[in-house]
């Protein structure tokens, strides 16, 4: 995890975008706001890092498909 990087893409095992890294936040991945879903852009969303199945380059790559990531809210 430590390889994490602001603004780096995450993709799903897809390649489908996922969101940017905004920042790691303990053993959440921060989307950054513009990559909240519609109706959700007045706060940030996190992806749990046990979905990270590689860090290549700038980019996240997932091992879930883009659409089964589950994606949590700011508490």
């Amino acid at each position: 995890m430590a390889d994490i990087r602001e603004h780096m893409k995450i993709i799903g095992k897809d390649g489908a975008h996922v969101g940017t890294v905004d920042r790691l936040e303990g053993n959440r991945i921060k989307l950054t706001r513009k990559d909240s879903p519609e109706g959700h852009k007045d706060h940030h969303h996190y992806i749990d890092t046990k979905y990270v199945g590689a860090v290549e380059g700038d980019v996240v790559k997932l091992s879930v498909n883009a659409d089964a990531v589950p994606k949590t809210e700011a508490a």
